[in-house]
């Protein structure tokens, strides 16, 4: 059984994001930086992946400096390489060139000790779309009442 810690999650994205599809990527990150995801001390709200010469990187993501380091502690905002098999960054640059399509980190975790992120292939929501969400949110919500009322 794999040791799974969920640190981070992105809920924007699936607001404004319909997710197609999914991928697992691992992190280069600084010691510092490892430390402060441990602590849960990251905020993936303003995350996206680019690609940049053949190779996959994780900007906006803002993990905080560690509260007991030094001067050397690492920047917030850096881009931060993403590791993954060369397939998979191939397919992903491809999918990322297609019209509407861009990549979004959906999830932060911590998997055997190492951060991962997830990344979701992701098509843009329209205002409708996003409007249907919510009302079917709340359509759920309200038959979840019901039936717990009735059941007392």
């Amino acid at each position: 059984m794999d040791q799974v810690k969920t640190i981070a999650q992105n809920r924007k994205a699936y607001h404004n994001y319909h997710i197609e599809e999914s991928v697992e990527a691992g992190i280069v990150l600084t010691g510092t930086e490892i430390k402060s995801i441990r602590e849960g001390r990251v905020s993936l709200g303003e995350a996206y992946a680019r690609p940049d010469k053949g190779e996959l990187w994780l900007l906006g993501a803002h993990i905080a400096p560690y509260s007991c380091g030094n001067i050397s502690n690492h920047d917030a905002k850096r881009p931060r390489k993403l590791l993954l098999h060369r397939k998979q960054i191939d397919g992903l640059i491809g999918k990322n060139q297609e019209k509407g399509l861009t990549l979004v980190p959906t999830k932060l975790y911590l998997k055997k000790g190492l951060a991962k992120v997830e990344l979701g292939i992701a098509r843009g929501k329209k205002v409708y779309d996003k409007r249907h969400s919510i009302a079917q949110r709340e359509a759920e919500r309200e038959i979840g009442r019901a039936m717990k009322r009735r059941t007392r």
